[in-house]
Order: C-alpha cells, then sequence, then structure tokens
C-alpha cells in the first residue's frame, strides 16, 4: 500500500513546495500533472521544500488522462473538492492492497467539472466554512488528509515517539 498525493495543473510554486516537504516527511509519492504555473527551477518551490527535494519520488504527468492511465486495478483515486458529499473522514484508507491517490485541483478553478461529475462518487471533502472564505490552502489541504489515510494506516513506516532525556531530544 502506498499514498500519492496529485497536484493538477497547481499554480503556487509554494504550494508544491509544502506538499512536496510534506510528502517528504510522510514517504508519500507526489504527482504533478502538467501544465505546471511556474518552473521547477523557481526559487519559490526550492525555498519552500527546503533540502527536502532529493527525499521525494516525483512524477510528472503531460495532462489528466495521462496521469489516468497510469492507475491500476488495485489504485483508489480521491477527489478533493468543497464541492464533495463526503468527509474525507468518512473514507476507508486503511486497505493494505490498494494505492490511495488523492488528486487536488489547480488552486484558481479547482479540478474540471466534467472530470468532477465523472467521477462524482470518489469525491471527498474536508468541512469548511465558505461563507468567510472560497477555499481552505492547498498544502494545508493535501497535509489533513494524507495525515487522515496514515492515522487509519497506523502511520506506517513513520516515527511514533521519541525519546526525551533532561528535556532535550535524545
Amino acid at each position: 500500500m502506498a499514498n500519492h498525493i496529485v497536484l493538477f495543473e497547481p499554480l503556487m510554486p509554494a504550494n508544491t513546495g509544502n506538499i512536496a516537504r510534506t510528502c517528504a516527511g510522510t514517504n508519500t509519492e507526489l504527482h504533478l500533472i502538467e501544465p505546471l504555473g511556474f518552473s521547477t527551477d523557481d526559487k519559490y518551490l526550492k525555498r519552500a521544500g527546503l533540502d527536502y527535494w532529493d527525499k521525494v519520488k516525483i512524477t510528472y504527468h503531460k495532462n489528466l488522462q495521462a496521469f489516468m492511465k497510469t492507475l491500476g486495478r488495485n489504485d483508489d483515486l480521491y477527489l478533493v473538492s468543497k464541492f464533495a458529499e463526503h468527509a474525507y473522514t468518512q473514507v476507508d484508507y486503511s486497505h493494505e492492497d490498494r494505492n490511495n491517490y488523492f488528486i487536488f485541483g489547480k488552486e484558481t478553478t479547482g479540478l474540471p467539472e466534467p472530470f468532477m461529475r465523472q467521477n462524482s462518487e470518489k469525491c471527498i471533502r474536508i468541512p469548511q466554512n465558505d461563507t468567510h472564505i472560497r477555499a481552505l490552502n492547498l498544502s494545508n489541504t493535501a497535509a489533513i488528509v494524507i495525515y487522515e489515510a496514515l492515522r487509519q494506516q497506523d502511520f506506517p513506516e513513520l516515527e511514533k515517539s521519541h525519546i526525551y532525556e533532561n528535556d532535550k531530544l535524545k
């Protein structure tokens, strides 16, 4: 079982960099669906990801159709959208024989509406007060969703505790 974060045509390098850092810290693979709204050499992208870029497995896809062709029978796709009916906490991500792919839309427009309609049963949302904001920050949303999946999986291969001695990390 593996977890994957998929960004559809991301626009903001800082968001992608922060998500890459989350991926590095959680052993999550990152997929970027082109076109990207920035160069991967962008200084803001590198700054947000700090020195973790070599710790992230990144796969680039030419478009959404190319990405979809990579999915197999044991892959579960979840479309993250504020328009979804089911909350992200209502889904079981703990199947050992399945891979979870969480796809997030472009910061300004989200995922394409026809794609959302075709896959409505795969849509999940994070509850929010949308009378005050249009949407949650993309990198925060990715972190919330991936940590719920990891929590259900009992945080595989992640450090669960640290030993402290005299208030210092040992």
